[in-house]
């Protein structure tokens, strides 16, 4: 919905900050306090941190500083979204399709076989195009119980990264921008935004912006298709989880603890290189696939709720 052009008889300043449907600020202004928020969120949880590294000089392992810092992102993006939400957009936490019901569960275990479906075929073409050269299973070359350990420990982590990175770009950015322009341009800007906070990545180039781009499009297409993030949330969980742990990719220039091993020789501009398949062209007809699975699951899943509950609209809320 677009908001309505400056009121003619409210003062220049109230046109300026104020809504001119509703008694909050204009959606720019909202979401630079909650950016602002998350910032000093994020700095007050790293500082204790940072100290006990820096003057204790403890020893942090990847695993442990991985957990951390996804630890520290989480709540702050948990946290200023939640008081975004509460105290400048006055709306509730749950209104951004974060709705507790019979549904939830189905949509996440819908995106997590979605993206085991677009990663099994990315690893199989790349295998069959002679791009990857299998090496071996984790368990010959670490315990068992380190092999176990180690994926749940990632599992976790990847739920908590799926959680936060759809909470604040498909929840908050995608709906304050659509909010205040409308819902193309809050997808098309929330993405780009999605692709750009990627910047630090290790191997970061202008085909991963692209990439990730095009996989924020594909994640905010499960948002707009059912009106919630649940789906949003497991596509996103799964996609790290079976890229990275079980086929062994690089997680956008980051490495997980894979369950196979694997060696990447195709060329970059297709299969991504160092940066994992988001950076190369063989990420395109996964989108497809895994565009095409969403849109299935989405009309059976309106279908469902349409004969279970005649007078329900079955189109996704805006």
């Amino acid at each position: 919905m677009n908001q309505a052009a400056p009121h003619p008889n409210r003062s220049f300043w109230k046109n300026v900050f104020l809504s001119p449907r509703e008694a909050r600020l204009r959606a720019g202004w909202r979401l630079a306090i909650q950016t602002v928020l998350l910032l000093i969120l994020w700095v007050g949880s790293a500082f204790p941190i940072s100290m006990l590294y820096t003057v204790f000089h403890l020893k942090i392992t990847s695993a442990t500083y991985l957990t951390l810092s996804t630890l520290i992102e989480l709540l702050g993006i948990t946290a200023s979204v939640y008081l975004a939400r509460r105290f400048l957009d006055h709306r509730s936490f749950a209104s951004l399709g974060l709705a507790l019901d019979r549904r939830l569960l189905p949509d996440l275990l819908a995106g997590g076989a979605i993206t085991f479906v677009m990663m099994g075929a990315l690893y199989l073409a790349m295998r069959a195009l002679g791009w990857i050269q299998f090496l071996g299973y984790a368990w010959p070359f670490h315990p068992l119980p380190e092999v176990v350990g180690q994926t749940l420990l990632y599992f976790i982590i990847l739920v908590f990264v799926g959680w936060q990175e759809e909470l604040l770009s498909r929840g908050y950015h995608l709906q304050t921008i659509a909010s205040g322009i409308n819902l193309f341009w809050g997808v098309m800007i929330s993405a780009l935004i999605f692709a750009a906070l990627h910047v630090t990545n290790p191997y970061f180039n202008l085909t991963s912006l692209i990439g990730i781009f095009l996989a924020g499009l594909f994640l905010a297409f499960a948002y707009v298709r059912t009106g919630r993030l649940w789906l949003s949330i497991g596509l996103h969980i799964g996609w790290n989880f079976f890229e990275g742990v079980v086929f062994g990719f690089p997680v956008s220039g980051i490495a997980t603890f894979p369950l196979i091993r694997l060696a990447i020789s195709g060329p970059p501009l297709w299969s991504g290189g160092a940066f994992g398949p988001e950076a190369g062209l063989i990420l395109l007809p996964a989108l497809l696939i895994g565009a095409l699975l969403v849109d299935q699951y989405a009309r059976r899943r309106i279908r469902s709720v349409s004969e279970t509950h005649p007078t329900l609209p079955t189109s996704p809320a805006k």
